[in-house]
Order: structure tokens, then C-alpha cells, then sequence
């Protein structure tokens, strides 16, 4: 039985050895039916491959688009943001400016006609115009400063 199991084993070696050799023979001689199938295949896989990266990078490319647009639209409305803070920085101060300007020109009439109407000068003006009465001189430099 030992003998029976060894030469079975040598015989499928046999067997192995000249399929193997046979597959070397083949392959010398060129491409075989199998490697044609393979490299059909395996360019078939490349070409889906490529197809599927060609998408991804147009994808990414639209999400770039998206994203310039989006970048674009926020500093537009900082462009807008800052208009509007200067013009009401411009407009404030302009405010400012007339106003003090008005009420310094009201406070100085108020004040003058105060002091005419009731300060020393009033008095003052009031001798001046009694003495003009009688002299003539004094009548003329009143009327040139509108006094009389």
C-alpha cells in the first residue's frame, strides 16, 4: 500500500510538473487567451477607475466654485458694511459740527442782547446818548458805530 500512495503522489507531480511547463512554454511564447482576458480587464477596471476620479474632481471643482461665490458674496457685503459705518460716522459729524456751530451763535446773541438790555453797558450806551444831546461830536462817532 505504501508503494501504491508513493507512486500515486509521484504520478499527480508528474502531472503537476508537466502543466506547470507547459504554462512556461506558453508564456514564451507570447500572450496567452488568459492574459489577453486579463488585460482586457484590467483596462476596463482602469478606464471606470479614471471615470470615477474624473467625477470626484469635477465635484470638487464645483464646491470650489461654490465656495469662491460664497467668499465673494460675504466681502461685497463687508464693502457694503463699511459704506454704511462711514457714511453715518460722516453724517454724525457733520451733525456735530452744525450743531455747535448754531448753538455758539445763539449763545452769543443771547448774550449780547442781554448785556445791552441789562448790563453796565446799557447804562453806558444810555449816558452817551444823553450827552450827545448837547454834544455834537459825540452825537456824529455814536451814529458811526449805530449807537444813536
Amino acid at each position: 500500500m505504501n508503494k501504491k500512495v508513493i507512486l500515486f503522489a509521484l504520478w499527480i507531480l508528474l502531472l503537476l510538473a508537466q502543466l506547470l511547463l507547459a504554462q512556461v512554454v506558453n508564456a514564451q511564447d507570447g500572450f496567452t487567451q488568459e492574459d489577453r482576458e486579463r488585460l482586457v480587464r484590467l483596462e476596463t477596471t482602469l478606464k471606470v477607475f479614471m471615470e470615477q476620479v474624473d467625477k470626484r474632481f469635477e465635484q470638487i471643482d464645483k464646491r470650489f466654485e461654490q465656495v469662491d461665490k460664497r467668499f465673494e458674496q460675504m466681502m461685497t457685503f463687508l464693502w457694503i458694511l463699511t459704506a454704511i459705518f462711514t457714511t453715518l460716522v460722516a453724517v454724525v459729524i457733520g451733525f456735530a459740527y452744525w450743531d455747535r456751530r448754531t448753538i455758539i451763535k445763539r449763545a452769543k446773541e443771547e448774550t449780547i442782547e442781554q448785556l445791552e438790555r441789562e448790563g453796565k453797558l446799557k447804562d453806558l450806551i444810555d449816558a452817551l446818548r444823553e450827552l450827545a444831546r448837547e454834544d455834537s461830536r459825540l452825537a456824529e462817532i455814536l451814529r458811526h458805530y449805530r449807537l444813536l
